[in-house]
């Protein structure tokens, strides 16, 4: 038997109760659930218990159960258990957890880490979005004993969430990318998202703390710093920029990605500080970004007959928006240039100046229209004075067709918050 299934046996009794000696699979989502698999129920997973008994879940934990199947266990709180259940089971495991938070760039950074440490460690990272107090212990479960690393995202939108994330995943190892406008809705400061975001820095040591030293906030961090600056611990020198990808070096190696921006060289810089860390070969750390596959909608680039999108439509915020207007501005200025830009979500009473301030460095950077969707940048050009390179819509539907009755080859750049799903401009 496996420690998974050992730990879960201490905490509910389930060989006694149900002869069981393994579990196929850990599941949250009942169209998934098979023969042989737990099934927790969440929320609305309460509604679905019969239909996942009926297709041969062996377990199901739920906490909002009137039946008398023995093989549901109920609990007082299906998350909180599978919370305790992850952290037992954290604990019992052998291996290296990376966990990862900042502003802007957490995806980006741990796909990076994860194809550098991947290229001699049996690693594993966190999925899509599942960064949060149901995810990450969810992401925890699905680990196997041979598993050596995992990369853990870490999301938040108040204070005391990283604390409770890092009690589950003690983390070996902490990454704080940076400090940006993102949850100002809640957190109403910078100064609050950098208290609730350095929660992660009472689980790690400052030997086993990386951070961006560029960061305002940061750079008095003790720990492993990384930027431009030299004052930092691996300093990025020598950037280069095109529209095929980027190059830079630290300690005097050279390193190349097909990914633009210096924000995005800021993220590969912790990957290749983390790479040396676990001892890899500058050789090993350059393959492994040279096979870096990103999560989709971070500044990436898809290409249609005349058109060439940067799709970075997964999320926004007025750091984030700025790098990447400050990226396209360097790139694709032998063709026709358009900016498209939805609201930023969750800013907080100062949400119009926010977006009035992007609309304006939008305005500074090489570009020959700007496109607005949303009711913030409507209300935030309405400030401004009338500019023929700006329109605003209230659908997306009529952006498609302007861009598709461009004649010549243009370069189109989609930014905005996951709400907006600019996405579908795309498509």
């Amino acid at each position: 038997m496996n420690k998974l299934f050992l730990i879960l046996d201490n905490l509910l009794g389930i060989r006694e109760q149900l002869n069981l000696d393994k579990i196929e699979n850990i599941i949250m989502d009942s169209r998934k659930v098979q023969k042989g698999d737990l099934f927790f129920a969440i929320n609305n997973g309460n509604k679905y218990i019969n239909e996942v008994l009926e297709k041969g879940a062996s377990i199901v934990v739920a906490d909002n159960y009137l039946g008398d199947d023995k093989r549901v266990f109920k609990v007082l709180n299906t998350v909180e258990f599978m919370q305790k259940f992850a952290k037992e089971y954290r604990e019992a495991l052998g291996l290296k957890v990376i966990a990862i938070t900042g502003s802007n760039g957490k995806t980006t950074t741990k796909d990076m880490i994860y194809s550098v440490l991947s290229r001699k460690y049996i690693t594993k990272k966190t999925e899509g979005n599942y960064n949060n107090h149901i995810g990450l212990p969810f992401t925890i479960l699905q680990l196997k004993e041979k598993d050596e690393i995992v990369v853990l995202e870490m999301g938040m939108s108040g204070f005391g969430e990283i604390d409770l994330l890092s009690s589950i995943a003690k983390p070996d190892i902490g990454v704080i990318t940076n400090i940006g406008d993102s949850h100002l809705e809640f957190l109403k400061t910078r100064e609050n998202v950098f208290k609730a975001k350095t929660e992660l820095l009472n689980y790690v040591s400052s030997e086993n703390t990386y951070i961006i030293g560029d960061d305002q906030y940061l750079k008095n961090v003790v720990g492993n710093k990384i930027g431009f600056s030299r004052e930092n611990n691996f300093v990025i020198e020598d950037f280069i920029d095109s529209n095929d990808g980027m190059s830079f070096k630290v300690e005097n190696s050279e390193y190349t990605l097909n990914l633009n921006g210096k924000h995005n060289a800021l993220n590969a810089g912790i990957a290749i500080a983390i790479g040396k860390r676990f001892d890899l070969t500058s050789e090993e750390i350059k393959e492994g970004l040279k096979n870096l596959h990103l999560t989709p909608m971070r500044f990436q680039k898809i290409e249609k007959e005349n058109l060439i999108y940067i799709n970075d439509a997964y999320n926004a915020s007025p750091i984030s928006m700025e790098y990447s207007l400050n990226t396209f501005d360097k790139l694709y200025n032998n063709m026709k240039k358009i900016v498209v830009l939805g609201d930023m979500l969750e800013l907080g009473e100062k949400e119009i100046e926010f977006h009035r301030e992007i609309i304006e460095k939008a305005l500074s950077i090489k570009c020959d229209k700007i496109y607005l969707y949303g009711e913030r940048m409507k209300k935030a050009y309405d400030l401004l004075e009338k500019n023929d390179k700006i329109r605003c819509f209230n659908n997306k539907e009529n952006i498609v067709k302007l861009i598709a009755n461009e004649i010549e080859k243009i370069a189109v750049l989609l930014k905005g918050s996951r709400g907006m799903k600019l996405e579908e401009i795309i498509k």
